[in-house]
């Protein structure tokens, strides 16, 4: 009572305290089985051979993510199809990929979920001879390069050859590495080939620089974009590849696809919205070459596009797409906003439990209190009602023995500060009812 707890009272609020504090552990630990663990500090994208634009974009990521404390590693791959394969294979340490538009969906890989599109791939067709091809339909009978065995372009390339006409059946179809494409159509060894590569490749630039090589006007591009969701049509406008030789010599049609980043679909959230802010930072400004140009099909905000008709977007992508980073990474360390972020999914429940645990703790408390006090004024009341009709020496000498166990049991209850005035109220009344016996054997000594 004085201020310093007694031992009793350190009992008592264990008894007390003890059921809301495991209330509150319970749904601590109820919380955490619903938190996702702290994101991995290293992580695998698949991109391309080094040198490639996948390659390149990939190093660029390496160093955004780089100021977030994340180690991106690098993978070197085959191209698309080896991405694809890796992002679908769940014991593979790959979790993103850049993958190109028109290899496959949802359906054939529904683990798999967009981050968006990143940048265009145009699909070029070069050929070789004197006569002018328009249309694909023009490639029966010839012989196509079609790019390596088992590769994104071969796949597509097949897919709209296929849909003109053009099968191995009606033409030749010619697996060949890219860079070689240059000598077999210098040499006479191939009619025309198709690529799907990035308008600054090496080996665009190189079928462009060989005068016996020209760039077909695709005049069916519209059609081929209304059978083929994944497409675009694009328009390499006169002269924009080398203004001094007018390369192209004319307004000139063309097919492209876009590249897309992908991850797993498991991938840690925190994760999958850092990527998709590294996105947005790299490719919604062009990126520009030593001479300060940006590249032909390149405009700033073309990209990225939050929108993916192959596979269905991130969840989390979406958000970075409509509300911009994370409320606490625009103020906060990447790993420090990630640690407050999942403390945040324990302490709201914990603090919506935590609340009514302590105010029915301090309840019960009080109840415990009130009720020692109550008892005794319970047992006051019986003696009281023995000092108007014990009238007796020996019966008052007892309600006296009685009053002074009720009076030493009260001195020695552990009454906390709070509850000091009913404690004081107790003693009155204890005093009273001493005072009104004392009184009751004047009268009866007085008589007799």
């Amino acid at each position: 009572m004085r201020g310093k707890l007694s031992m009793a009272q350190v009992r008592e609020l264990a008894l007390v305290a003890g059921p809301a504090i495991l209330v509150v552990l319970a749904a601590f630990w109820i919380a955490a089985q619903f938190v996702t663990p702290a994101p991995p500090k290293e992580i695998t994208i698949a991109a391309a051979a080094k040198g490639s634009p996948y390659y390149e974009t990939a190093q660029r990521y390496r160093q955004v993510l780089a100021e977030s404390g994340i180690e991106l590693k690098v993978r070197e791959t085959s191209g698309s199809m080896e991405n694809l394969d890796l992002i679908k294979d769940p014991n593979s340490n790959v979790v993103a990929a850049f993958l190109q538009g028109g290899l496959a969906n949802s359906n054939d890989a529904p683990d798999v979920r967009s981050l968006g599109r990143i940048f265009h791939e145009p699909v070029w067709i070069f050929y070789q001879g004197q006569a002018k091809l328009e249309r694909l339909t023009d490639l029966v009978g010839k012989r196509v390069l079609i790019g390596p065995a088992g590769s994104g372009t071969a796949a597509l390339a097949t897919r709209l050859l296929a849909a003109s006409g053009v099968t191995k059946d009606t033409a030749t179809l010619i697996t060949m590495g890219l860079p070689d494409y240059v000598e077999a159509l210098d040499q006479n060894k191939a009619d025309a080939g198709v690529l799907v590569l990035a308008p600054e490749a090496r080996t665009v630039k190189r079928l462009f620089d060989n005068p016996k090589i020209r760039l077909m006007n695709v005049v069916q591009a519209d059609a081929y974009v209304q059978r083929f969701p994944f497409l675009l049509r694009v328009e390499l406008k006169e002269g924009v590849v080398d203004f001094a030789r007018d390369i192209p010599p004319a307004d000139t049609q063309m097919l492209a696809t876009t590249t897309g980043l992908v991850i797993k679909e498991d991938l840690h959230p925190a994760l999958a919205n850092l990527l998709t802010q590294a996105a947005v930072s790299i490719h919604r400004q062009p990126k520009l070459n030593a001479n300060g140009e940006a590249g032909i099909f390149q405009r700033a905000g073309s990209f990225p596009i939050a929108n993916d008709q192959e596979f269905p977007m991130s969840l989390d992508a979406v958000h970075v797409y409509k509300s911009g980073s994370p409320f606490l990474q625009r103020y906060l360390p990447f790993w420090l906003a990630t640690l407050v972020d999942r403390l945040m999914v324990m302490l709201l429940p914990a603090i919506g439990i935590l609340l009514p645990a302590v105010r029915g703790a301090q309840a019960l408390y009080t109840w415990r209190i009130r009720r020692r006090l109550f008892y005794w004024y319970s047992e006051l009341v019986k003696v009281d009602a023995e000092v108007y009709t014990h009238s007796a020496p020996d019966q008052i000498a007892e309600t006296i023995r009685k009053i002074d166990l009720i009076q030493d049991a009260v001195n020695r209850l552990p009454i906390p500060l709070g509850f000091v005035d009913q404690l004081y109220n107790l003693r009155g009344h204890i005093n009273v009812v001493r005072h009104g016996l004392l009184a009751n054997r004047t009268n009866a000594g007085s008589g007799s």
